[in-house]
């Protein structure tokens, strides 16, 4: 399947800035007028100014799924891996550099 048969039409983005890669969430519609999520990240290439993108495509029968299993292994990193640092830092530097 070519890429442009996954450019559908964009109902809502969010782009977040992280660093030196950019991660797109796009919520896009179907042929059928059903819903999907687009998550891309994209990082620049500094040998030719292009940029790299890796994309996953999360279908509404697995959104729950997915959010938990999100959830549980940032919290899992936060509270068991890493409990003494602050991932708030990441959160105020966004908020200083806007």
């Amino acid at each position: 399947m070519s890429e442009s048969n996954y450019d559908r039409e964009e109902v809502f983005s969010k782009k977040v800035r992280a660093g030196k890669r950019t991660y797109f969430f796009d919520v896009k519609t179907t042929r059928g007028n059903d819903y999907y999520i687009t998550i891309t990240e994209s990082k620049r290439r500094f040998e030719d100014g292009g940029y790299v993108k890796h994309k996953i495509f999360l279908y509404k029968e697995d959104f729950n799924k997915f959010s938990e299993a999100f959830t549980e292994t940032v919290n899992y990193v936060k509270s068991d891996l890493m409990p003494e640092y602050d991932f708030d830092e990441f959160t105020r530097k966004t908020s200083e550099d806007e």
